[in-house]
């Protein structure tokens, strides 16, 4: 890992400028004051598979996906992994050391070579202070991870294995708004997220294949050929 801090050299900071302005909590903001907030904002690069941190490690900052990828998760007692979320550029993790001292309660993983822009706490709260609609924004971003969450919960609890397969290869379709799709993720991470086993997401996605619904190409790609049925499932 390297660590960059803000004032060494201009390629540094526009990186910086980018990386706020990218961020929904900020991008509301006039370019002076997104400007003060890169003062206080330091860069970290990271190789892929690098633990940022860990379960239990202190929570005391704000971590801003600039380029790459992240993959927050937890582990059971048995040590089995379960996917929280993936972060893409403009997203964030650590948020919750914001409003009070704590440690993680999950795992942070590059999934790739990812660059992050770093806020400690104490300079997060003087601008939560300072520019109140920041913590509108952080609030609104809790109710969206929020009901993400309850939505999953939901589909693990009430749906069959098939059926959360199919409605996730639906979603990727309604987000993209394509029938071209990209798993973002590697498929024992998609079983992770979504309560199953790799071999279950090869199996199942082989049936939607021979039933003519889809067409895999490759690991990762998927073209949807009857949206329809995916979803009647």
């Amino acid at each position: 890992m390297t660590t960059e801090h803000c004032g060494h050299g201009d390629e540094n900071k526009e990186m910086q400028k980018l990386c706020i302005s990218i961020v929904p909590i900020f991008n509301h903001l006039t370019i002076s004051e997104m400007n003060e907030i890169v003062k206080q904002t330091h860069s970290a690069s990271h190789a892929r598979g690098h633990t940022i941190y860990r379960a239990g490690d202190p929570s005391d900052g704000l971590y801003i996906v600039h380029k790459g990828r992240v993959k927050i998760y937890r582990l059971s007692e048995n040590g089995k992994e379960q996917l929280v979320r993936i972060l893409e550029p403009g997203d964030f993790t650590g948020e919750l050391s914001l409003f009070n001292e704590s440690v993680h309660d999950a795992y942070a993983e590059t999934m790739q070579s990812t660059e992050l822009c770093v806020m400690n706490r104490v300079d997060f709260q003087s601008f939560l202070l300072k520019y109140p609609a920041i913590g509108l924004k952080v609030m609104g971003e809790f109710a969206n991870r929020l009901a993400d969450s309850e939505k999953q919960t939901a589909r693990i609890a009430l749906e069959t294995t098939e059926t959360r397969i199919a409605m996730y290869l639906a979603d990727l379709s309604e987000e993209g708004n394509s029938d071209d799709i990209k798993l973002p993720m590697t498929r024992k991470d998609l079983a992770s997220h979504i309560g199953t086993s790799p071999e279950t997401i090869s199996r199942k996605l082989a049936e939607f294949e021979e039933s003519g619904w889809i067409r895999q190409i490759g690991q990762r790609d998927i073209k949807i050929l009857d949206l329809d049925a995916l979803l009647l499932i």
